[in-house]
């Protein structure tokens, strides 16, 4: 699916879409409201964009990263007072190119930036999800792990998805969706993990 040039973003400050995942939201602001309405009656297409914590910065929208996710409206119910809850399906990253005006709510020119592919990425991958499986035991019961990850999700889709939903640090998620294939995400979430687990193991001492 090709993205529009422009699409309204969506800033918050601890959510980062990955492509092919699956995130619900709960609309409830005004302006965002309106962004809902103007979606739904259009291509159904909202981009979400990660909030930055620059707090000694008083900036006026306030400033987000440069690379988000859009995602397509897959679900939407609005509630009797007017706020809806939605689920949005990750569809492709993208560029903010420049910020324009002209509605309530935010909007931006973009650039599609696909996920990078080639038979070397793709043969990684069975190889990192290797790597990947004893990392997360125990991370979830079997039930809630089943929900997540189906038996037959492809391995691109088990590291997006698992960059979405493990308990990181919202810049981390950043991070992961900065990168430029799946196996690269993969990697560095690999790293991610394994650092998390010697800190929690080392009470988060580091070097001295």
């Amino acid at each position: 699916m090709m993205l529009p040039s422009t699409i309204p973003i969506f800033p918050l400050p601890n959510v980062v879409l990955f492509p092919s995942v699956f995130l619900p939201l709960h609309v409830f602001e005004p302006r965002y409201r309106q962004m809902l309405a103007d979606a739904l009656s259009g291509d159904r297409i909202i981009g979400m964009v990660l909030l930055k914590n620059e707090r000694d910065l008083v900036e006026e929208p306030p400033p987000v990263y440069g690379i988000g996710c859009a995602g397509l409206i897959s679900h939407a119910e609005r509630l009797p007072d007017g706020r809806s809850n939605i689920i949005l399906r990750g569809i492709e990253r993208f560029r903010i190119v420049l910020e324009v005006g002209g509605r309530p709510y935010r909007r931006a020119q973009i650039a599609s930036l696909p996920e990078a592919d080639s038979d070397r990425i793709r043969d990684q991958l069975p190889r990192l999800r290797a790597r990947l499986d004893p990392l997360l035991a125990g991370q979830f019961d079997d039930a809630k792990w089943r929900r997540m990850v189906p038996a037959d999700m492809g391995d691109g889709d088990l590291v997006n998805t698992l960059a979405q939903y493990l308990d990181l640090e919202p810049v981390e998620k950043q991070a992961l969706l900065e990168q430029n294939d799946v196996a690269g995400r993969s990697r560095a979430l690999i790293d991610l993990i394994e650092m998390h687990a010697f800190a929690a193991r080392t009470g988060g001492l580091g070097p001295q």
